[in-house]
């Protein structure tokens, strides 16, 4: 019985630690699901997020009911940690340097993030979506000003810089410097 129910009130006040816990307990599986998923991708399992979070299986599906309801949460993390990474290279001037500097900064950050890297490969998903559009746009206004190939399309672009992360992906690479070559290779296929 909460105080409110002892005095008659009709006003039910929650149980506040209760509260309090729950939300510490979401709080640290947002955490391991973000160490995890960025660690074993897509392949993760809810019972190795529980295990690092210390809580139960229950605790994970009362605040994420299915796995891609986790995976979604996490993606938005990632996605965001790369507008981060990366709002440098959108307010540079010179079109190429942009676009450069946005396609290095997406290869740094997914040599550490696997999830992000799997969801950049699928065209299905709304992170590659998101992520094509602005690569899309700076390829574009690079192209436009000579400094890419002329014949450069969208589906080159998604080929050869998802194709790229993608086996980097497979072949678990985490070496940023090896990230970071591959991210140059990509730009040296499609520069003019």
């Amino acid at each position: 019985m909460t105080p409110s129910e002892a005095s008659g009130s009709d006003h039910w006040v929650p149980d506040t630690p209760r509260r309090s816990d729950a939300r510490r307990n979401h709080e640290r599986v947002v955490a391991a699901a973000v160490e995890i998923f960025r660690e074993y991708g897509t392949q993760a399992s809810v019972p190795q997020i529980a295990a690092r979070a210390q809580v139960g299986k229950a605790t994970v599906y009362r605040s994420f009911p299915t796995k891609e309801d986790l995976l979604e949460t996490v993606t938005g993390l990632s996605l965001a940690r790369l507008e981060e990474r990366t709002a440098s290279a959108l307010r540079e001037a010179d079109p190429y340097e942009a676009f450069r500097r946005y396609v290095l900064g997406l290869f740094e950050g997914l040599a550490h993030d696997r999830l992000l890297a799997e969801r950049l490969a699928d065209a299905t998903s709304s992170a590659a979506v998101s992520v094509l559009e602005t690569l899309v746009t700076l390829m574009e206004t690079a192209r436009v000003a000579g400094r890419l190939r002329e014949d450069v399309t969208q589906m080159d672009l998604r080929v050869v810089l998802c194709g790229t992360a993608l086996q980097l992906v497979r072949l678990a690479e985490r070496d940023p410097v090896t990230w970071h070559r591959y991210g140059d290779m990509v730009l040296a296929a499609l520069r003019r």
